[in-house]
């Protein structure tokens, strides 16, 4: 009898939000993670109980007979433990899910390997759906490339090839969409909070704004008073920042950055 694509015995290395996320939404659909490895005992317990694996906080301990092991760490642990991660995994394929790293950090030290990135925001405490997610793929051989695909488009209906170097663009932009854009969320609520406003009242303009984004350019749904070189609020704003040096240079940039980009046009 032929075996499915779930029946894979499937190993993650890391317990983070990225790595919470996927193997539940791998779970969910039928797959088998034989087990989760962690530093952390109470992370890789967790996760491991969520989908009935075995679970480790000893990289000498991860089993050896998986036939995918997904690593999901930060970049630079993932750098560090990498020969221990791929030692004694001869003959199973082995995939980072990190945007920023090439494929061939592998080299040398296995010969099967590969690149599932999954380009979204995650946390623990927020279950994600996976359908509407993009995932980028990419692989040191065709077959394994179409291995990848076949477990990402059970999970999703975006899926794309994607070399190193536009998994790294994909990385940069979306640390502009979501960190950066949420790093201003943070400066709103520390201005909202000065005066004794609650943060939920920028709710529905950011929806809005984000809304508009899936009809029109970024360009077109600009709006604000650096689009419309109004200078008098704009002088206004900086000085009530005067005691927000910080924020105020932040502020400053961005809406000369408003101005140069539709100037352009």
């Amino acid at each position: 009898m032929k075996r499915s694509i779930e029946d894979t015995p499937i190993v993650f290395i890391g317990a983070g939000n990225l790595a919470t996320n996927l193997a539940k939404a791998l779970y969910r659909k039928g797959f088998r993670i034989v087990q989760v490895y962690s530093r952390t005992e109470e992370s890789a317990r967790i996760l491991a109980d969520a989908v009935e694996a075995e679970f480790t906080t000893d990289l000498g301990e991860v089993v050896t007979n998986a036939q995918l092991y997904i690593v999901s760490l930060t970049d630079s642990a993932f750098i560090q433990l990498l020969p221990q991660i791929a030692a004694r995994k001869e003959g199973a394929l082995l995939v980072h899910t990190a945007g920023s790293i090439p494929m061939d950090v592998w080299q040398g030290a296995t010969s099967r390997y590969g690149v599932l990135y999954p380009m979204q925001t995650f946390s623990k405490l927020q279950d994600t759906d996976f359908s509407q997610i993009p995932f980028f793929i990419e692989a040191c051989t065709v077959e394994d490339a179409e291995f990848l695909k076949k477990i990402a488009s059970i999970l999703s209906q975006k899926v794309y090839d994607s070399t190193s170097e536009q998994r790294r663009s994909l990385h940069l932009a979306a640390v502009f969409t979501c960190n950066f854009t949420n790093h201003m969320y943070a400066l709103a609520a520390e201005l909202l909070q000065k005066y004794h406003l609650p943060f939920d009242t920028m709710l529905p303009l950011i929806d809005e704004t984000s809304h508009k984004v899936h009809t029109l350019q970024p360009k077109e749904a600009q709006t604000g008073p650096a689009l419309r070189c109004d200078q008098n609020v704009i002088d206004s704003h900086l000085a009530m920042l005067a005691d927000e040096p910080q924020m105020q240079e932040i502020y400053r940039l961005l809406s000369e950055d408003i101005h140069r980009l539709v100037s352009e046009d």
